[in-house]
């Protein structure tokens, strides 16, 4: 990491070389596919096509642990 692609022409800031990306085969579904490279390595470091939507995942569970933080704390 820390390594940058040359700038093409008319570009100032110079573009990071892309991270190690594995494609899957049509034979992992989206819940596979997510948990095959490890749930927050597909989430934080998109590391198959999954990344997105393992990303939505994350987001509902952090979602959900916020809820449920703010209701304990309106009850206590």
């Amino acid at each position: 990491m820390g390594e940058s692609l040359p700038p093409r022409a008319g570009e100032r800031i110079p573009r990071r070389t892309p991270p190690d990306f594995e494609e899957l085969g049509d034979e992992y579904g989206v819940t596979t596919g997510i948990f095959h490279g490890g749930f927050l390595n597909v989430a934080i470091n998109d590391s198959n096509q999954y990344g997105p939507h393992a990303m939505i995942a994350l987001l509902g569970v952090v979602a959900i642990i916020t809820g449920l933080a703010l209701l304990a704390m309106w009850i206590i």
